[in-house]
């Protein structure tokens, strides 16, 4: 912009000089401007020759109407070149020697005049140097005159300053290192306060470190953005260009960022993605604010992604059968590590339920909210076409109320409760192996295209502590109120019994298994992990944890026959409603006191 300022005053007519009009008359008295337009050059005159009449008085009368009329050096008619013939004649004259000290005057008015418009336009600058080449020649001595050589000098200084920085700025040499532009640009400003030529190269100074800013951002480089924004702050203390300049390069920042998020998410939906989502990760982290949200949650995916797939801790989520019908909700249960197994304080714990070691799981897994249910079985018993184990013996244990006790009756089955009679769909599914329960995972698995199992035993304790480390789940001491379906002193079957070795002082209202979540759930969203019904798990017995996996995988040996079981259930003692505890059963076992439930690995 101030280049083409300045070619464009530099393409305006020369100012006509007041004395102009008559210039042809005398050629050999023009003042003659070199074609080098550099405004240092120095211009020279010589007062044309004036030839006088007889009578002075007629001279001077003509030199004061040149004057009047602003005809002051061009020509031998003009006033000035007059006044000085005839004071050449007659040095003394003084009528003549005020004439010329009025021309004088007018004539470095003119030039200051000029000069008022020679900052911006050199036409006006060699008007000037024409003005001071005559006052020099006039009177070289008077103060006046020397003043005005003084201010020609100063303006031929300030052009030339000018016209270096505005070189400089289409250069691209700012003055970020010293000098350049800017430096000039100062120099001017400091000879010359508030010279709008100046201010406005200060501007295009500014202009010029935005447009880098704004380059490094286009092209990531926040850093180097900052930098020259910073530095163009300082240029002109107060314009609003940096601020505006600091709104853009943020929109900038924040649309590279919220590109790379959405780049970094697709990737999460790619095999193998998660290395090119971190990728992506580290750009956003080298040019994002510190705290910037839109960074913490693609990190948080990416976290999510490495541990649970497409879901996230806590997630609630059933999957579609191929039947039509929905498979059991799955809660997303977080990674991490616990301690497995009895702690020493324990007097309960046997040898079976120690030594106590640290299990982690590098990976969340999902498991079923509740046990599964009857509803559930039934679709995969009609969808299947599977006979379970009670069904193909034509028998289960089942409890009886008349006695107290758990006995063998004949046409108990998977949907039969826990007395024989029918069971409601809500309740969790009884007289089930372990065999039944793996059937059921691997039917699930195959019809949902996910990876369906029964738990294992560390899964199992995991999902039952939910991050605590006491001896039941709730604590070290008896139940709250509503801890889950267990025995109590207060519990009554139907005929009045109560449990002779239940928690003393409490009672959920049920004698047999509750419908499933009818207790609060845990800290990781799953019910009846302590109680409810115990629960097959894919481990195969052993009578101890040592060389067990610290891994969280089920411990298997290929065609065992007994396997653990796990979790209190509605008719067990308070030791055997602890966390650590475990038992072992025959794999083919069904009772009214065992069920399962499922987790799908992610």
């Amino acid at each position: 912009m101030l280049a083409l300022g300045m070619l464009a005053a530099c393409s305006r007519p020369s100012p006509k000089a007041p004395d102009a009009q008559d210039a042809g008359k005398d050629r050999a008295a023009r003042v003659t401007v070199s074609g080098d337009d550099r405004i240092a050059s120095r211009l020279t005159w010589r007062a044309p020759d004036v030839a006088l009449g007889p009578d002075a008085s007629a001279d001077r009368n003509r030199a004061a109407k040149a004057a009047a009329e602003g005809r002051l050096y061009a020509d031998a008619d003009s006033a000035i070149p007059i006044y000085l013939a005839l004071l050449k004649r007659s040095p003394a004259d003084p009528d003549a020697q005020a004439g010329l000290q009025s021309a004088l005057a007018a004539l470095l008015s003119s030039g200051n005049d000029a000069l008022a418009t020679a900052d911006d336009d050199i036409a006006w600058l060699h008007h000037a140097h024409e003005i001071a080449a005559v006052a020099r020649t006039t009177a070289a001595d008077d103060v006046a005159v020397q003043a005005y050589l003084r201010r020609v000098d100063l303006a031929d200084r300030l052009w030339e300053l000018n016209r270096e920085a505005e070189r400089d700025i289409r250069a691209n040499d700012l003055g970020e290192s010293g000098g350049g532009a800017l430096a000039k640009l100062r120099t001017v400003l400091n000879l010359r306060p508030h010279q709008p030529r100046a201010l406005q190269g200060l501007a295009g100074v500014e202009s010029g470190l935005i447009r880098r800013a704004e380059q490094a951002a286009q092209g990531g480089d926040f850093a180097s953005a900052g930098k020259w924004l910073a530095f163009a702050a300082k240029v002109r203390p107060g314009s609003s260009a940096v601020d505006d300049a600091r709104e853009r390069i943020a929109i900038t920042r924040s649309a590279r960022v919220a590109r790379l998020h959405d780049e970094g998410m697709q990737a999460l939906l790619q095999h193998d993605g998660i290395a090119i989502a971190r990728g992506k990760l580290a750009e956003m982290l080298r040019i994002a604010r510190p705290g910037d949200p839109v960074v913490a949650e693609l990190r948080q995916r990416i976290d999510w992604a490495t541990h649970y797939g497409l879901f996230r801790p806590g997630q609630v989520f059933t999957d579609a059968l191929r039947s039509g019908a929905r498979g059991p909700e799955m809660v997303v249960v977080p990674h991490g590590g616990f301690r497995m197994g009895a702690n020493d304080h324990e007097s309960e714990g046997g040898d079976s339920e120690r030594p106590a070691h640290y299990v982690r799981f590098d990976r969340g897994f999902a498991m079923s909210r509740t046990e599964v249910t009857v509803e559930q079985f039934r679709e995969f018993v009609r969808a299947s076409r599977y006979r379970p184990t009670a069904d193909r013996r034509g028998h289960s244990l089942v409890y009886e109320e008349r006695n107290g006790n758990f006995v063998l009756r004949d046409n108990a089955g998977w949907d039969a409760a826990y007395d024989g009679s029918r069971a409601a769909d809500n309740l969790p599914v009884l007289h089930v192996s372990a065999r039944d329960a793996e059937a059921y995972a691997a039917w699930l698995a195959e019809t949902s295209g996910q990876r369906y199992r029964i738990t294992s035993e560390a899964e199992f304790e995991y999902g039952l502590r939910a991050g605590t480390a006491t001896r039941y789940p709730w604590g070290d001491q008896a139940p709250p109120p509503g801890a889950g379906n267990i025995t109590g002193s207060r519990d009554v079957s139907p005929t009045g019994r109560h449990w002779a070795s239940g928690f003393a002082g409490y009672g959920d209202g049920y004698w047999g298994p509750a419908p499933v979540a009818s207790f609060h759930a845990n800290a990781y969203g799953l019910h009846d992990l302590a109680g409810n019904v115990s629960e097959w798990v894919a481990d195969c017995w052993h009578g101890g944890y040592r060389r067990a996996p610290d891994t969280g995988a089920a411990w298997l040996n290929p065609g065992c026959r007994m396997r653990v079981v796990r979790g209190g259930s509605w008719a067990s003692s308070p030791a055997q409603t602890r966390s650590a505890w475990r038992a072992p059963v025959q794999a083919d076992t069904t009772n009214a006191r065992i069920g399962f439930r499922v987790v799908r690995d992610l």
